[in-house]
């Protein structure tokens, strides 16, 4: 029966009845259906009226027909009552007490009115501080879990010290008649700054001791839209937010924790954060300890201690003690920029990236970005990103930085904490604009969890671009070279020795150079599956030449003319041109390449080329020079003794290698 005592919404006709009546009706039926007993003494019956009238005046309590609906659509804390109406409940209670005691009888009216007292306490509608921690009604039921039809937006999708933010709660279908809004950090459970403008049908709340905490209705009146406006604290732990809030559709029905997106913290409105140095000041103290056991560490060469070895390329995440974001440090030489970046493969794209590096003046900048492919980086907010150091010495860069931003590879927040990282540095213009990295950033081997310490050396070339490095090498300083001088040399000396139907020579020459150039069929189609787009710069130019002319030379030679034809020079002029052209664009890529991902200070790998270029030009030289002097005596050597043609190819063979091992070893370990 007093669950029918209510404010109503939902209802369209009310009958406001006396809690006196409702009292007399109670007292007749608790008797049983065999009649009202008789009248009470006048004393009895005058106290148990003062009752009805002391609830009746405590508050105006109207029955539905539909007995439904709730005194209030949040539960809450009392409001503020005369003593007098505190000591009038305090006896009503005392004496239904103390009725239900000497009469059994009527235990059951009692309890109904009993209840009834408690319902009409002097509570104020909306005034729920007492909800603020767990923003949950207390109704006696449990939140819905279905998807709420409200909705909570904001106008800012970011926000620095001192900003407002305007909050709306929207009704998507309906009405609700109770709500209770709050802002949050992320991960916490308090509330966080305070709210200016409450709106329509609004009041601001006190919580936890904050003023204007949270926002309130202030009348269970049904409503679509409460539109307030949150202002952020000008000082504190400012961090990353979310807006919360508890929608009451009916007494039972109701949703906690609807929330907004989340809303970033930003240090102000740039893209940069930035320390004025001079290149004389020391290193910020960077080093490897801790990694693996506070901070999660990649570096190439594998290990490497920044704070003794300038020429080591350095990341460190460490998770902060609350979870809430990371402190990095970044470590390169570079006159440019040093550079991580976050993502969720090996390949560039989609990442959010770092960026550690000297502006237009000279001084050393941090910027936040987002790259979408190969190009420059898009620039964005900077976000929640404090404590920022640097310094620039004898042309080595080093960052460090607190970020509480969220890691980002599509533009939204990811629920992964693994990704790949990438650490790449290069030049900048005179504007401080970054430039395209000259070498391949170094990546980790593996996706890393921030959260879980770990070291992993850097992976600056993945498998398929080192075996792309490889097989042109071994087709263009090896098989090619072997073949051009099996054809150059060796006619003579294999004269009279046939393989299937052919000179011997032809046979083998045919044999390696058609190798060659299925090896760089090869690796031209494994470089460009892996980058699937232009790198830009002399590489990958000189490499689609030797691609081109290594198909048109097998293809030339199987429409060339017989070797009686008076027009035959013609094709081995072309085709001998057309060799020198491919070995030498060949040596001219793999350079370029091999400066391209030679991590070394002293540029090692290229020196060995220039090496096993030169080991090259001394034998065709010598054999050259062999040949012209013993051309005329050819026909009266003796053929039962090894020809010095065939030591000397024997010799540059062990020595070509010789050469190729070693770049193949130093090509695996960049």
């Amino acid at each position: 029966m007093c669950g029918a005592l209510s404010d109503s919404s939902g209802a369209k006709a009310q009958s406001a009845i006396s809690l006196e009546v409702l009292f007399l009706f109670c007292v007749g039926a608790s008797t049983g259906s065999g009649g009202t007993e008789h009248a009470e003494s006048e004393l009895v019956e005058s106290k148990e009226r003062r009752v009805a009238e002391v609830v009746e005046r405590s508050s105006t309590v109207a029955v539905t027909t539909q007995i439904t609906a709730a005194p209030h659509a949040v539960s809450g804390e009392r409001s503020r009552c005369s003593q007098g109406e505190e000591a009038e409940l305090f006896w009503a209670r005392e004496y239904i007490q103390t009725r239900t005691s000497e009469r059994p009888q009527h235990m059951r009216a009692y309890i109904i009115l009993f209840a009834c007292v408690r319902i009409v306490e002097c509570y104020k509608n909306g005034l729920i501080s007492s909800a603020c921690g767990s923003m949950a009604p207390n109704h006696g039921s449990s939140a819905q879990t279905s998807a709420a039809p409200y909705s909570v937006t904001v106008d800012k999708t970011s926000y620095s010290a001192g900003d407002a933010v305007t909050v709306t709660l929207s009704a998507k279908s309906g009405t609700f008649l109770g709500f209770l809004l709050e802002a949050r950090l992320i991960g916490g459970s308090t509330p966080f700054g305070s709210f200016s403008s409450a709106g329509t049908g609004a009041q601001l709340l006190p919580c936890s001791g904050q003023p204007s905490a949270a926002v309130s209705h202030s009348s269970p009146t049904p409503k679509s839209q409460i539109q307030s406006i949150w202002k952020a604290p000008t000082s504190g732990n400012l961090n990353n937010i979310q807006f919360s809030a508890t929608f009451v559709q009916a007494y039972s029905s109701f949703w906690v924790g609807v929330k907004s997106a989340q809303v970033t913290y930003s240090t102000g409105n740039g893209t940069t954060a930035m320390v004025n140095i001079h290149p004389s000041i020391q290193s910020n103290g960077i080093s490897s300890a801790g990694c693996g056991i506070t901070k999660t560490c990649v570096s190439q060469p594998s290990n490497c201690d920044p704070f003794t070895n300038s020429n080591c390329y350095f990341m460190s995440a460490m998770p902060l003690s609350d979870g809430s974001g990371f402190n990095f440090e970044i470590f390169g030489p570079s006159n440019g920029y040093v550079a991580i970046a976050f993502s969720d493969d090996q390949q560039m794209g989609n990442d959010d990236i770092y960026i550690c590096g000297k502006n237009s003046q000279g001084n050393i900048q941090l910027q936040h970005a987002f790259s979408t492919g190969t190009t420059t980086p898009t620039t964005i907010r900077m976000g929640n990103v404090t404590n920022f150091n640097a310094s620039f010495t004898n042309g080595v860069i080093s960052c460090s930085f607190t970020s509480r931003n969220s890691i980002s590879t599509t533009r939204s927040s990811a629920s992964t904490n693994s990704y790949y990282i990438f650490l790449a540095n290069g030049p900048v213009d005179q504007n401080g604009v970054i430039q395209i990295h000259p070498n391949t950033p170094i990546i980790s081997s593996a996706k890393i969890d921030l959260y879980s310490p770990q070291v992993l050396g850097g992976e600056q070339y993945p498998a398929i671009v080192k075996a792309h490095g490889c097989l042109m090498l071994i087709s263009w300083m090896t098989t090619g070279s072997v073949g051009m001088l099996i054809a150059r040399y060796l006619k003579k000396t294999t004269r009279g020795t046939r393989c299937c139907g052919k000179d011997f020579w032809f046979v083998a020459h045919m044999l390696l150079m058609l190798l060659s150039v299925a090896a760089t069929i090869i690796a031209f189609i494994l470089v460009f599956s892996y980058a699937q787009d232009w790198a830009g710069g002399a590489h990958p130019v000189l490499g689609c030449m030797v691609m081109i002319l290594s198909l048109v030379q097998p293809t030339a030679a199987m429409f060339r003319c017989s070797p009686q034809h008076e027009r035959r020079f013609i094709f081995n002029w072309a085709h001998a041109i057309n060799a020198l052209a491919i070995k030498a664009l060949a040596v001219a890529a793999i350079f370029t390449g091999l400066i391209l991902v030679d991590p070394s200070q002293d540029g090692w790998l290229p020196k060995v080329m220039g090496g096993f270029v030169a080991w090259e030009a001394l034998f065709f030289l010598f054999l050259d020079i062999h040949q012209k002097w013993t051309e005329k005596d050819v026909d009266g050597d003796d053929y039962g003794q090894i020809r010095p043609e065939v030591l000397i190819m024997l010799a540059f063979f062990l020595g070509n290698v010789a050469f190729l091992v070693t770049l193949l070893v130093g090509i695996g370990n960049v």
